[in-house]
């Protein structure tokens, strides 16, 4: 057996801001985001294992997935926390808002880039992120290959 390759959607609602940005995505707005997240592995062979002939359980990727990202940043506020928008941030968050504070320009690129970081911790050794497509409207997504970083 080779290595088998499986991917699971996810959707999540996200408002950001792009600080300096000269065009109207620096003002607070949101999006329906779309991940795709693939792994590779090679499917259990013991048929007495639970789990024989999968790669993962998408009940397990769906569990790592949900817990890193999705219940993170649905329905949050994302602005980096290296400008001005901390201001706002407080604000936000002293009316019972959610937000979060990154370390980076909350743009699809930066964000599909961190959220690899995250997945890739919590997969089992024998599983390995293939990508990541973050679909951020119908036309415009960013893709992250781990072939190529």
């Amino acid at each position: 057996m080779g290595n088998i390759r499986i991917t699971k959607l996810f959707s999540f609602e996200t408002g950001h801001a792009l600080y300096g940005y000269d065009g109207k995505c620096k003002n607070v707005h949101g999006h329906s985001y779309k991940l795709s997240v693939t792994v590779f592995g090679q499917p259990i062979k013991d048929n007495t294992h639970v789990k024989f002939g999968m790669v993962i359980d998408f009940t397990d990727l769906k569990k790592i997935v949900k817990e890193e990202i999705v219940d993170v940043f649905d329905h949050a506020t994302v602005f980096n926390k290296n400008t001005p928008h901390v201001e706002l941030a407080k604000e936000l968050q002293d009316r019972g808002h959610n937000v979060l504070l990154v370390d980076y320009q909350p743009t699809s690129e930066m964000m599909v880039i961190d959220f690899a970081e995250k997945i890739k911790m919590r997969l089992p050794k024998s599983i390995e992120l293939h990508s990541l497509k973050l679909q951020e409207t119908e036309s415009s997504y960013a893709e992250w290959y781990a072939s190529e970083n």
